[in-house]
Order: C-alpha cells, then structure tokens, then sequence
C-alpha cells in the first residue's frame, strides 16, 4: 500500500523527536542542576560581598523597586524551546496517527501493516499461520469484497493478526483490495474483470431498491407507475435511476411499447445477487 511507507516515515520522525526532546531536557535539567551547586564557602563569600554592597548603595529600596523587570518582559514573550517544541511535534504527530485510524477504517489498515507487520514478520512461520492464510482465503472465496473490520469480525482474530496475514496474501498476488469511502474491501485475486467490476460496484439506495422490485415481477416486469408507488418516489427520481440502470444494463425494456415494462437483465440480476450477499454477511458480522 502507498501509505504504509509514508506512516512508517512519520512515525519515526515522531519517535526521533520525542526521544531528541527528552534527551535535550534532560541534559538541561543536569547542567543547570551542576551550576546551582556551588561550595559552602563560597556561598558564604558571596553573602559578605552582597552585605558590603548593600551599606554602600546610595539607591533607596523605592528607587530599585521602581526599575523596569526586564526579565519578566522576557520571560512572556520567549518563544518555545528547542526540547519542548520537539516533543510537543512528536506527540502532535503520533496522535494524529491514531485519530486518523480510529475514524478511518483505511488508515486503520495502513496503519496496522506499518507497524504491525514487521514486528509479527519476524516470528517465525509455522503451520498456524498458514492456516490462519488459508481460512482468511476460503473466507474470502465465499464472501468477495468484504471489508476488513468485518472479515476480522467473522474470523475472531485481532487486527494486527488480520492486517499482517493480509498484507501478506495481497503482496503474494492471492489477495486484491481496493478502497471504498473510509473501508477497505478484500476479495481472492482469481476472480475475473467482470466479477471484480461488480463487487467493486455494488447497488445501493434507491438502485438497489428499484433492483429489489424488478426482481420480483419476473420477465413481465413493471410499469414506472407501479415502481413509484411501491417506493413512494417521485417520477423524476424514478426516471434518473432508471436510466443510470439501464446505461449499465442492469435493467431492460420488457417490450417495444412507447412506455414499457421494465425487468431486470441477466447482468442485473447478478450484480443483485452480490450486492444482497454483501449486505447480509457484514449485517450479520
């Protein structure tokens, strides 16, 4: 995946910055820790010094308390250290990260193999992990373009596990994925061009709906009028999806008249079928 280099860049980059910024606190804390420890005795000349000082200043304790505090004019507008401003990018940037995995199921993925995958990489393989392979692709012959949370779900194996042995399959060329919206969907990579256009392109919504329909009339099929009214949707809206159907040849003509039937085509009663069995496996996961 082309974001999987992209997180293992930032997180180090954030690691490096957490770990720079500590370092650097650290060795400031010790160095002005070393400068305050001073010996007693010279601690001891250092009060002489400033009791002699003080009989001899002719300044009145009004007149040094109305001198400006440059110091404190300072101190409010320093800007941010070097330590704490290397920290705060690290944190800043690893927390990104896991804001963008905990909203996305895609940045979840890309982040699960990043940091995951090399880790369990170096365990050693055995007869478990195949087949912990060989469930996830028998799985996924029976269930094409199930997405990621769902196919975990349904198996019982945690996310690091799923991400690393998919990971795995799809870098072999057993696997294909693809993203949709914030999901990301699996299917066996032996399925032809045309069965993977229909997984990757489910019907939805009212298409799906008005498929649902059709389905039921048989070769007979149904006037747009009676469409309408089992949906209770208005005739231009019919009249868009219909034609958003038909353009790809999931619906047809049930006869030449000037205001036909309409049916299903072959085309539109498999892309039902994968569209109904998508729907029923992660409704029931």
């Amino acid at each position: 995946m082309n974001g999987v280099v992209a997180v293992r860049t930032l997180t180090a980059l954030a690691l490096a910055s957490l770990v720079a910024g500590g370092w650097l606190t650290l060795n400031e804390t010790a160095q002005s820790g070393a400068d305050d420890t001073k010996p007693i005795f010279e601690e001891m000349l250092a009060a002489d010094e400033a009791g002699d000082a003080d009989s001899g200043d002719d300044q009145t304790e009004d007149e040094r308390n109305s001198l400006p505090d440059t110091h404190s004019d300072e101190s409010k507008d320093a800007p941010l250290d070097l330590p704490t401003g290397l920290i705060a990018g690290g944190a800043g940037a690893l927390g990104s990260l896991t804001l963008a995995a905990a909203v996305s199921e895609v940045m979840r993925v890309t982040v699960l193999v990043a940091l995951m995958a090399p880790m369990l990489a170096r365990m050693k393989g055995n007869s478990e992990d195949l087949l912990t392979r060989g469930r996830i692709l028998g799985y996924l012959e029976a269930n094409a373009g199930i997405h990621f949370s769902a196919l975990r779900d349904a198996l019982g194996l945690a996310n690091g596990v799923t991400a690393y042995h998919l990971h795995v399959l799809e870098s072999q060329g057993e696997v294909i994925s693809w993203r949709d919206g914030k999901l990301r969907r699996y299917a066996i990579a032996t399925l032809s061009q045309e069965e993977v256009s229909r997984i990757r392109n489910p019907i939805a919504g009212t298409r799906l709906a008005i498929l649902e329909v059709l389905a039921n009339s048989g070769n007979v099929g149904l006037s747009g009028s009676d469409i309408r009214e089992r949906l209770a949707i208005s005739r231009q809206l019919l009249s868009h999806h219909l034609m958003e159907l038909r353009n790809a040849e999931l619906v047809e003509a049930a006869s030449e008249a000037r205001r036909p039937n309409w049916r299903l085509s072959e085309t539109g009663h498999q892309t039902l079928g994968v569209s109904r069995k998508i729907a029923r496996v992660e409704a029931a996961v």
